[in-house]
């Protein structure tokens, strides 16, 4: 039990966000069980002169109807555990997963005009996207790269080449000296994009022990200045000490008569 349980796949969650992505992770979910055929197509209808011709029984055709029936139910259910109580109502009185499935594909996949429309939105997106100052480099190439493959679920395939302007670009005024020199010294036309994302992450990481040896010595320099003080409060607490006599006078320098 605990071996067959720890291969299950998870499923997602669908919450009326993302359908393109959540439909890709099902598919291989389905496509794992033995199920995405029965999904997309429907149960198989029985051909009866089909059967005779092979010489089944009746029995084996039964036998066989039950089986398919219980394996749509069993992807039925995958698909209503896989989306929100939200979501659940559209496909309450869904008796076949594909019917299930259909549902969600009409209203959530949408239409040639919807899809041109979103298309349209994620381009300008993605001319648009900058690199702010307060940001990391890989955070920034994580939230690029989340933009790249939601074009990339509309047909949208970028070039290697604009990929890699793309990114020079967009990045923060730092970056602007290593940038400077990768169009300087190779061609963007065919270098490829991970040789690219190398030389940014190995300079991102020059700028981090940049920042590291600066905090050390700024608090160094902080620790010296304090005992520097410390010293000189001691030194004047002393001095001023000499002027007092042991009962809390101060100390006459003029001989007495």
């Amino acid at each position: 039990m605990a071996g067959s349980g720890s291969s299950e796949v998870r499923t997602p969650i669908f919450s009326g966000e993302n359908y393109e992505f959540w439909r890709i992770k099902m598919v291989t979910i389905f496509k794992s069980h033995g199920l995405w055929a029965l999904v997309e197509k429907g149960i198989p209808v029985s051909d009866s002169k089909k059967k005779k011709a092979e010489g089944s029984s009746e029995e084996e055709d039964d036998e066989k109807t039950v089986a398919a029936y219980m394996r749509d139910a069993k992807a039925l259910g995958i698909i209503q555990n896989a989306v929100s109580d939200q979501i659940f109502p559209r496909i309450a009185n869904a008796d076949t997963a594909k019917t299930a499935w259909d549902l969600l594909y009409g209203e959530y996949h949408g239409g040639d005009q919807v899809r041109s429309v979103k298309l349209q939105n994620l381009r300008r997106e993605f001319e648009y996207t900058r690199m702010r100052d307060d940001e990391t480099l890989s955070g920034y190439l994580t939230r690029l790269n989340e933009l790249i493959n939601q074009m990339k679920t509309f047909g949208e395939v970028l070039s290697n080449e604009r990929l890699v302007q793309k990114v020079l670009i967009s990045l923060s005024k730092p970056y602007d000296p290593i940038c400077l020199v990768i169009e300087n010294t190779k061609c963007i036309d065919k270098v490829d994009l991970q040789e690219v994302l190398a030389i940014l992450k190995s300079q991102e990481q020059r700028f981090d022990m940049h920042n590291v040896d600066a905090t050390d010595k700024a608090f160094g320099s902080f620790s010296v200045s304090s005992k520097g003080q410390q010293q000189r409060d001691n030194s004047q607490s002393s001095g001023s000490k000499k002027n007092w006599n042991g009962e809390g006078k101060k100390w006459d320098s003029k001989p007495q008569s």
